[in-house]
């Protein structure tokens, strides 16, 4: 039987094989040297699977088709510049470079950048969303908040170094010179829609009064771009930060032909940056112009009301008699009344004269006396009928008292006081009437049948008295049979 490899004789016949040996470093570090040398550039298409993005900011990543999956790796710089975000589901392509990942015996791509696969797969993914969104009452009209007519201070979110923020402040500045506050953010990139979604829920969080007004308004603007340039203001975090915005919101991101989904959710959409500059505030020529119309409109009706009335009052005053007309008659009846007072006073003073001297005709001094002695005799005869009547009441009420004196002297502690007791007062006068009540050193009256005298309890109260022991019964017939018990 003859053999392709040798024996080892010392080692007992093993076989020794005619190849290579490495170690599993060695032949990791050649495999990675091949295809890093292989495809050291490349550029694949696929739809994005798994995306993770750990603390560290590095995004890892599946690249797959119906067949295969291939691993993906962004590292954090390259992340932070990237025109759109990796999501799952989008479909991409990738540029990069193939490498080895010895650790876990896998192959990768070092991804350098991605686009989208075409506009029909961004489109897609934000038709999708925009459904999601509308699904939760994001977009409805109900929600939406009215646009404030004159803002005391505008918030406004965009990159600071930009032309829009220097045309809106130039609009506004012509129409009606406002306070503007902007908050700096990147209006493109992945940090788009962070700090977008920050600056509106920050100028939220402003509190009234504070060191930093709170705006009245809030203009989130961007100049026009393509839709990956736009794709931050898509984001779903954007969006749900416009929603829920305390403070009423103008979306004028792009131009009039582009749209995004923070115009659905904002309370407005402006065209233009510009444009969201003229609808935030008035033009103040045209404001004072209008005010000005309206004091003159006024002015003139206030005049046509005094007018009216004027012309009202002469017309009533037409109609109204003459104030000689109106006093006629009441002059007239003042006229007869002081022609008739004169013979009608005489008249009365002559009545008064001749009651007067009848009355003082009755008031003769003989008329007088008669009347002095009748009245005389009318008194006698009652003073004679009421003397023997209250001399019979004085002895009903003498004869009743002298009944009562008698009773109270029966029934009253004043006589059993003539019999040797006593009756002791307390301090307020209330008599005591128990032992337990005549505490030691409490002072009382003891009042006699003869007066009162002062004492003060000393001891305890009296023991009571033991009860007096029975003497035995002697029998009669002398002692009789004892008990048998």
């Amino acid at each position: 039987m003859s053999t392709d490899w040798p024996f080892d004789a010392e080692d007992g016949g093993a076989p020794v094989a005619n190849v290579a040996e490495f170690t599993v470093s060695e032949l990791s570090s050649a495999l990675r040297r091949t295809v890093e040398d292989t495809y050291g550039h490349v550029r694949v298409r696929g739809e994005l699977g798994r995306v993770s993005r750990p603390g560290s900011g590095h995004v890892y990543l599946d690249l797959k088709d119906d067949k295969a999956v291939l691993a993906g790796v962004i590292w954090k710089g390259v992340a932070q510049g990237m025109r759109i975000k990796p999501e799952q589901g989008l479909e991409v392509v990738v540029t990069g470079k193939l490498t080895t990942y010895a650790g876990q015996s896998k192959y990768q791509i070092i991804i350098d950048s991605m686009e989208p696969a075409g506009l029909g797969a961004l489109m897609a993914l934000l038709e999708e969303r925009r459904k999601k969104l509308e699904a939760e009452g994001l977009f409805a009209e109900d929600r939406k908040k009215p646009i404030p007519y004159l803002p005391r201070v505008i918030g406004v979110v965009t990159s600071p170094s930009g032309a829009v923020i220097r045309d809106i402040m130039h609009r506004i500045a012509d129409r009606f010179p406002s306070r503007v506050i902007v908050w700096p953010a990147r209006v493109q990139g992945e940090q788009c829609g962070p700090e977008v979604s920050a600056g509106i829920r920050g100028f939220n969080a402003l509190q009234p009064g504070g060191e930093v007004p709170r705006p009245d308004l809030i203009i989130v603007a961007r100049g026009g771009g393509s839709l990956e340039d736009l794709w931050g203001f898509n984001e779903e975090e954007v969006v749900r930060a416009a929603a829920e915005s305390d403070i009423p919101l103008i979306s004028a991101v792009g131009h009039e032909t582009d749209w995004t989904l923070l115009d659905h959710a904002a309370d407005e959409r402006a065209p233009t940056p510009t444009a969201a500059a003229e609808r935030a505030v008035p033009v103040r020529a045209e404001l004072v112009a209008f005010v000005g119309d309206l004091a003159g409109r006024a002015s003139r009706a206030l005049w046509r009301v005094v007018e009216e009335g004027k012309s009202a009052l002469k017309a009533a005053s037409r109609g109204l008699p003459k104030l000689t007309d109106l006093l006629a008659p009441s002059r007239q009846r003042f006229d007869l009344c002081s022609g008739r007072f004169g013979s009608a006073l005489n008249a009365a003073t002559q009545v008064k004269r001749t009651q007067f001297v009848q009355a003082s005709a009755r008031l003769s001094p003989n008329a007088l006396k008669v009347q002095v002695a009748r009245v005389s005799g009318d008194v006698g005869k009652i003073t004679g009928r009421a003397r023997p009547a209250l001399e019979r009441l004085i002895a009903q009420r003498r004869q009743a008292l002298a009944s009562e004196a008698k009773l109270l002297l029966t029934l009253g502690y004043r006589s059993v006081l003539q019999r040797g007791y006593a009756l002791v007062h307390g301090p307020d006068g209330v008599p005591v009437l128990s032992a337990a009540a005549a505490t030691p050193g409490l002072s009382v009256e003891v009042e006699f049948h003869d007066g009162r005298t002062a004492a003060r309890f000393e001891g305890a109260g009296a023991a009571p008295r033991s009860p007096a022991k029975k003497k035995p019964v002697k029998d009669k017939n002398g002692p009789g049979q004892g008990d048998l018990f």
